[in-house]
């Protein structure tokens, strides 16, 4: 399944890449979001391994995922991977400018693997689902970026 969302940041592309790449805003813009910890290599450089953990709504369990850098080339465009045990999918990121102000940041998913008969059911009676969460991350970071602007 793959999918590609997109919204119209009003900021410059610079400023965007650079909350995008700060790991302490996770918290501001991703539901849930708990921590992001380095376990191989150099944080944000192609090859880096980190954890990823968020609480889950319902379940008691927390939802890990490990993420790997394939190629960081920000502030135009940033590709990983994740796995979590039920799923794989990959992740590129793109920033373009449309003027000196505003920028278009667009996240094209890639899910390569699902594992378990809950996540197959979901991806193929709900493939929406991921495509609305995506969104609904977007314009969290939309609303984070543009009231965390620098003057």
């Amino acid at each position: 399944m793959k999918f590609t969302c997109s919204i119209d940041i009003n900021l410059p592309k610079i400023e965007v890449s650079r909350l995008f790449a700060n790991p302490e805003h996770l918290t501001e813009y991703q539901e849930g979001f708990i921590s992001k910890e380095l376990i191989k290599g150099l944080e944000g450089e192609n090859g880096a391994v980190s954890k990823l953990l968020f609480k889950m709504k319902m379940g008691k369990d927390d939802m890990e995922l490990t993420e790997t850098i394939i190629d960081n080339n920000l502030p135009d465009s940033f590709f990983a991977s994740y796995h979590h045990k039920h799923m794989d999918n990959t992740m590129l990121c793109q920033f373009v400018a449309i003027d000196n102000f505003t920028t278009k940041y667009i996240s094209e998913i890639h899910y390569t693997a699902f594992r378990g008969f809950v996540p197959k059911a979901l991806a193929l009676l709900f493939p929406g689902m991921f495509k609305k969460q995506v969104d609904k991350w977007l314009v969290n970071f939309k609303n984070f970026a543009e009231q965390n602007k620098v003057n």
